[in-house]
């Protein structure tokens, strides 16, 4: 198969593989993550690929907890390997003082992880609320010596500042909240994803950095300005939709703008292949754009207008 037909007939940000329970799940991680190689037309990395896998999805059977998800992100050139979990502990790293059996005893149960340092160019672990991913960037060849891994996480949030001088109060009015949930998951993957690029490879994509910084930036003070309260009364009441009251930094609110034109770069790095992560679907762009953009309105002076009342939410229907 050329390269050519490679690129135009193989979606390379396919969804993630659930991993079951024992042995047959680690053997279905190895030749799914090989496959993916294959179809990228990385060869080179298919031995690296499945030795470093068999560990993770190994220490994620005996020491996480389900469901265990394997997914391949990054670049073309850059290929990462993820194995998520739902614990939040995280992983044991390799120690230099360790001698070669009892090293070789520990990778035998899924805690030390050298395997994947020998195969890797750059590994680490994300921990997130809901669990962790341990990832890494599989080489060539396996080294005679691992490199080091780096545990990164979410920054513990800083206290919400009081409303007043410096803070603005947005509405929004009739929030659709399963759009609302999908809103979050997409933004904390794509977090995550350009974190972890510019982890790995800052000197190669200096976009990811200044990508990863706004996001950090943006994420607190929306995480901070949304008070959960709001969102669990709703579920508690079996509510379809909710309003929301949002305090956020004026400077804040001003550059929401700009990240709805990042979110639209991402995904069409996406669509072509640059990312391998899946764009956003139609309806994923539609409630991103109004519920976003209720920020940039209500900071130019505007008054709220509600989901139902919302110009895009007009052109959806006329279009369906």
């Amino acid at each position: 198969m050329t390269p050519t037909t490679v690129e135009t007939t193989v979606p390379l940000s396919r969804p993630a593989l659930s991993v079951g329970s024992g042995p047959r799940g680690v053997q279905n991680a190895r030749r799914w993550v090989r496959d993916v190689c294959d179809d990228m037309g990385r060869d080179d990395l298919a031995e690296c690929a499945e030795l470093g896998v068999s560990e993770l999805v190994t220490n994620a059977l005996l020491h996480g907890e389900a469901p265990i998800l394997v997914r391949v992100r990054g670049t073309r050139e850059h290929p990462r390997v993820e194995v998520s979990d739902a614990s939040s502990e995280p992983p044991m790293l390799p120690s230099t003082g360790y001698d070669d059996d009892l090293e070789d005893l520990l990778v035998t149960f899924g805690r030390g992880l050298s395997i994947v340092a020998r195969c890797s160019a750059a590994w680490g672990a994300e921990i997130e609320e809901a669990g962790k991913v341990v990832w890494f960037d599989p080489s060539c060849e396996p080294a005679d010596e691992g490199v080091e891994g780096v545990i990164t996480g979410l920054p513990v949030p800083e206290s919400r500042p009081r409303s007043g001088e410096g803070q603005l109060e947005i509405e929004l009015r009739g929030v659709p909240l399963r759009s609302f949930f999908g809103f979050q998951m997409h933004y904390r993957e794509l977090r995550r994803e350009v974190r972890l690029l510019a982890l790995a490879h800052e000197d190669e994509y200096p976009l990811a950095k200044n990508l990863s910084d706004h996001f950090g930036a943006l994420d607190r003070q929306l995480s901070e300005g949304i008070g959960a309260y709001q969102i669990d009364d709703a579920i508690r009441s079996h509510k379809n939709t909710t309003d929301l009251r949002v305090a956020i930094a004026r400077d804040g609110a001003a550059t929401v703008g700009r990240f709805l034109e990042l979110l639209d770069l991402a995904d069409a790095f996406c669509r072509e292949e640059r990312l391998l992560s899946l764009a956003r679907t139609p309806e994923q762009r539609v409630f991103q754009r109004w519920f976003l953009g209720e920020f940039v309105r209500q900071h130019n002076g505007e008054k709220p207008l509600a989901w139902h009342d919302s110009s895009v939410t007009s052109r959806r229907s006329s279009v369906s």
